[in-house]
């Protein structure tokens, strides 16, 4: 069976995955994260399947809206619970009660845990939760940025969380009236953005003489010199063709006036000139 630190989920689709296939009471995914009801009398919860371990694991994850008493007169639950299968009320849980301005760590047997560790609850300081197992124990921490994290409890590891008991994470919440409003769960061993960034440096050594440098240039000329003979000749070649056609016409006009090229005048003979009959 899977480790519950395999179950990973940012809640970034605003759609419920298959992994919460047990979910209940009308829970829903908004805004990137998983927003559960807080209804009078009601319960509503993610859920998964029944079948991670939490032997030699963990789980973490954030809580960044616990549900607001709202007029509650007993309690305002924001609860989150590992739940093995099919033992009712047991579990492992860490549960905010807002109208009791409470964080419990428990370790519950028949709903119930004498024993439990409770701390006056602060969003800023109980923002991130984890329960992990390790060594023999069980151990219930808290974060700020879901990076450095405080221990709150710590507990010898009971029999029902053994490799081969199947659990189940569930995410719930609860109010015995006043009220509806929800609670928001975020980040399921998913750091958030601003626990996941880390700055560091590293130095480069190789054997023998390394040198390395950056150089950022700008080149807006260039000029290029050839040894030797070295010509370079722009030619642009242009081809064009034409096809020239003409035409002529030839016309007589045959409209104007007839005019002869000799113009005869007649009259009387003069001297030194034979006129030969007939002359009339």
């Amino acid at each position: 069976m899977p480790l519950i630190s395999t179950l990973v989920d940012a809640f970034q689709d605003n759609i419920i995955g298959p992994e919460w296939g047990n979910s209940y009471g009308g829970v829903s995914e908004t805004g990137g994260r998983a927003r559960i009801p807080c209804v009078a009398g009601s319960y509503a919860g993610y859920q998964t399947a029944k079948v991670y371990t939490l032997a030699g694991s963990s789980v973490y994850l954030q809580v960044p809206v616990a549900a607001a008493a709202a007029s509650a007169t007993v309690e305002a639950q924001t609860v989150f619970a590992i739940t093995p299968d099919p033992t009712q009320g047991t579990n492992l849980a860490i549960n905010i009660n807002t109208v009791a301005n409470t964080i419990r760590f428990e370790s519950n047997v028949a709903y119930t845990d004498g024993a439990a560790v409770s701390l006056t609850y602060s969003a800023v300081t109980h923002l991130w939760l984890r329960i992990r197992e390790t060594g023999g124990n069980v151990l219930w921490d808290t974060s700020t940025d879901g990076s450095s994290w405080t221990n709150r409890r710590t507990l010898a590891t009971p029999a029902w969380v053994a490799s081969s008991t199947t659990l189940a994470l569930d995410l719930w919440s609860y109010r015995n009236n006043g009220t509806t409003n929800f609670a928001e769960f975020d980040n399921v061993n998913t750091p958030a953005s601003s626990a996941s960034v880390y700055f560091a440096s590293a130095a480069l050594t190789a054997d023998g003489a390394q040198a390395a440098a950056a150089t950022r240039s700008i080149v807006v000329s260039a000029a290029l010199t050839a040894e030797s003979a070295l010509d370079a000749a722009t030619v642009q070649t242009a081809m064009a063709s034409a096809a020239l056609a003409g035409g002529s016409e030839l016309g007589a006009k045959t409209d104007a006036v007839d005019t002869d090229d000799i113009t005869v005048q007649l009259s009387e003979p003069r001297g030194g000139w034979t006129v030969s009959q007939p002359w009339i």
